[in-house]
């Protein structure tokens, strides 16, 4: 449970970052103010750290010159003492005096030490400051370097001193003393803890600062990105309920400045596209009600003529031939005209959103073999043979049987229209998602340019073509609008000289989004024989 609540966590962290613009512009700016803090607070920290270290250095150096000085003096005047206890006596004097002349806090320590390697009485001995660990606190590199210089020259280096069982820093300076003809080392360890307090006060000072600086960025850049996102923002759900209907909505306007000038041309183009929405919606009504009242006024004279025609259709066998076929010609314009009438209503219903479907769980295998069999003598008189082929597997979807007949109908009308006699095929398949049909003819075919407009209402790709099925020009254009009220896909496939394929595709469960379709466009050929159905 807690790895799942920390996945959620990190889940609205990231949605929070990919949909806020105020949260990303804010945490970019802080964080970037905090690296360059953290860059220049970790500059400064390094240079105040050297300075006060070498200021220190060179002040305690020069203090130590001084003591050397001051011990020295006092054995070049003691140089004529010969019993041991007058040397001691001046060894005491001489490390009084350099502690004296060293000495800058209470943590001052020395150490007079013989340089090994030479001849002649050991005395006087050695002497340092009780408790003086020489091992630990001065490094064999730093006697060597005192032992090969020469009078009144100095080297230092930074040591670790323990004081009371805490580590501090420290700074050991060695210098030659010349006692008796004999060469002593003069260390001097000097304490510079209060160097250390001082940075450590510097740099706490520095990260407070940063802190409250990196703060203070962060709650101006909120409050600047709050200013001119929030504007942005109201801007952004204006445009979308205009875009979802509420042609009404505004954005408030205050003050005079850009966001203010912004707002007053937003609102002039949401007027501008209200009033020619409202234009063009009122257009939209009255052409709609004036194809459907004409479709309805044209009803009644037309049964009457059909009624008329149809008495003369019937009695053709009796009049002369100019007659006879006067009457056939009239009786099939007649049909035609009736066919117009209802895809003409049938669109303005589409235009008018006033369409229902009547889905039922059908079995798209059969209702192609009805539509198929429905148009076999026409496809016979022209020469094309119908092949359905159906793999095999769920076919079932709810669908509103009479508009898919419908659909494939206007295909198939396509196809031996424009099949050149050659083989039909006609394609179902299916998976979990979608059940899919394919219409392949191997006729003209079409460019392009033909297949981008195929859908239009009353677009022909060559008007001078005769045609069997005596098509309104509106079939395709219906077919579209039936697909899409079914939440599917009706897609082309053609080339000039090689035919075409349109594919129905349509969701097995009313309402289901499609992704993909059980059907290549086109199909490949070598399925073309498999699973054929006799038609």
């Amino acid at each position: 449970m807690p790895d799942l609540d920390w996945r959620a966590w990190l889940d609205k962290l990231g949605r929070l970052w990919r949909s806020s613009l105020q949260v990303r512009t804010v945490a970019t700016t802080v964080l970037l103010s905090a690296v360059a803090v953290f860059v220049i607070g970790g500059y400064m920290s390094f240079s105040v750290g050297t300075n006060l270290f070498d200021s220190r250095r060179v002040d305690l150096t020069a203090t130590s010159e001084k003591a050397t000085l001051a011990g020295q003096r006092i054995f070049s005047e003691a140089a004529e003492q010969v019993s041991s206890e007058e040397i001691e006596v001046t060894m005491g004097d001489a490390a009084t005096t350099i502690l004296s002349a060293a000495s800058t806090n209470a943590g001052t320590q020395f150490a007079i030490l013989r340089s090994p390697g030479q001849d002649g009485p050991s005395t006087p001995a050695d002497i340092l400051t009780r408790g003086l660990d020489t091992d630990q606190v001065i490094s064999p590199e730093l006697r060597a370097a005192v032992q090969g210089s020469s009078e009144l020259r100095t080297h230092s280096q930074s040591v670790s001193l323990t004081v009371d069982g805490v580590q501090q820093p420290g700074l050991v300076i060695g210098s030659i003393l010349e006692i008796r003809g004999a060469r002593y080392e003069l260390y001097l360890v000097y304490n510079i803890a209060d160097v250390a307090q001082t940075l450590g006060f510097v740099q706490q000072t520095l990260v407070f600062g940063g802190f409250a600086l990196v703060l203070l960025i962060g709650a101006v850049t909120y409050i600047v990105v709050r200013l001119v996102v929030g504007p942005v923002q109201l801007a952004a759900e204006t445009s979308e309920k205009l875009a979802a209907g509420q042609l009404e909505v505004r954005i408030p306007v205050k003050g005079d400045d850009v966001i203010a000038t912004l707002a007053r041309s937003f609102n002039g183009m949401a007027a501008s596209l209200q009033n020619q929405i409202t234009r063009l919606a009122a257009l939209s009504q009255v052409q709609q009600r004036f194809v459907s009242d004409v479709s309805h006024e044209l009803r009644t004279p037309l049964t009457t003529i059909r009624l008329a025609g149809d008495v003369l259709y019937d009695q053709r066998e009796s009049f002369p031939p100019a007659t006879a076929r006067t009457a056939e010609l009239l009786h099939t314009q007649v049909e035609r005209f009736e066919l117009l009438l209802a895809d003409l209503l049938e669109m303005s219903r589409y235009d008018a959103g006033a369409v229902d479907m009547e889905t039922e769980p059908t079995n798209l295998v059969r209702l192609v073999e009805d539509a198929v069999h429905t148009v076999a003598s026409l496809a016979e008189s022209k020469g094309s043979e119908l092949r359905v082929v159906a793999p095999g597997g769920y076919f079932e979807a709810e669908v509103d049987a009479r508009r898919i007949r419908r659909i494939i109908s206007n295909l198939l009308g396509n196809a031996i229209d424009h099949g050149e006699g050659r083989p039909i095929v006609i394609w179902v398949d299916s998976d979990k998602e979608a059940v899919a049909i394919a219409v392949r003819d191997y006729g003209v075919g079409m460019t392009a340019a033909a297949m981008e407009r195929v859908f239009d209402r009353f677009w022909r790709a060559d008007p001078s073509r005769q045609r069997t099925t005596g098509g309104t020009g509106l079939g395709l254009a219906i077919s579209l609008e039936d697909a899409a009220l079914h939440g599917g896909w009706l897609q082309v496939w053609s080339a000039p000289g090689e035919g075409s394929c349109f594919r129905l595709t349509l969701p097995r469960v009313r309402g289901a989004v499609l992704k993909s379709s059980p059907l290549e466009l086109p199909p490949p050929e070598e399925t073309a024989t498999l699973g054929v159905l006799d038609a």
